[in-house]
């Protein structure tokens, strides 16, 4: 890589995501960020981004139509880096129980629920959860080398969301969370994919801190490449 360049990084628009505020934060991380919604933007990056709100069904739907599932699948199995925020996380699970069963991505097998009807005291749960919530570190999780890597542990985060992943391997968790008793599984990484269940970009200080060291795994990975 030029060192003088910026990483390009693809953040894919399928009309379900919070493009710009992600755009802003790899901007601050030193990154090049370019919305896309075209296969081939996907696959000249150097990694690729796929945020999102919204509903699980919609979104895949959106994926399909504009041709774009196998280019992320694609861009995965090549080893660039890729980050899944929020419904992008969910994305990246087998299928989701929204409204109906609704096949994913399938990079990382499970599968994504809501959150229950009732919480631990047996009033409604309030759903979506809105705002600021912990990050706890698995105990027998590292996050050395990870996007969490200066997060300190039970650091606060955003969240915006009714539905949560329970992946099939419970190795991939890199953080849980507890929301009104549901404690859940709100961070994966395995190999080259991430994937994060808040906002970072809606995170403050601490949050883009996980930008910067997306920007750094990115740098790492081509400098192995090249």
């Amino acid at each position: 890589m030029n060192p003088s360049a910026k990483p390009k990084v693809a953040i894919v628009d399928y009309e379900l995501a919070n493009m710009f505020s992600v755009a802003r934060a790899c901007a601050h991380a030193g990154l090049d960020p370019v919305v896309t919604s075209e296969p081939r933007g996907l696959e000249d990056a150097t990694a690729v981004i796929l945020p999102g709100v919204g509903a699980f069904g919609e979104a895949m739907a959106n994926l399909h139509r504009l041709g774009l599932v196998s280019p992320i699948q694609n861009v995965i199995a090549s080893g660039k880096p890729f980050l899944g925020i929020c419904l992008g996380m969910q994305l990246l699970f087998s299928e989701s129980e929204e409204f109906g069963t609704t096949e994913g991505l399938g990079i990382i097998p499970g599968r994504v629920i809501r959150f229950p009807r009732t919480n631990d005291q047996g009033a409604a749960t309030r759903v979506p959860q809105i705002g600021w919530n912990r990050l706890s570190r698995p105990r027998s999780a590292s996050w050395e080398g990870t996007l969490l890597a200066t997060t300190p542990n039970e650091e606060y985060m955003y969240f915006l969301h009714s539905y949560y992943a329970i992946p099939d391997d419970s190795s991939v968790t890199l953080c849980t969370t507890e929301y009104e008793g549901t404690g859940y599984c709100s961070g994966v990484a395995r190999r080259n994919v991430a994937g994060l269940q808040f906002h970072p970009e809606k995170s403050a200080r601490r949050g883009l801190a996980i930008y910067e060291a997306f920007a750094r795994q990115i740098t790492e990975a081509e400098d192995t490449r090249s």
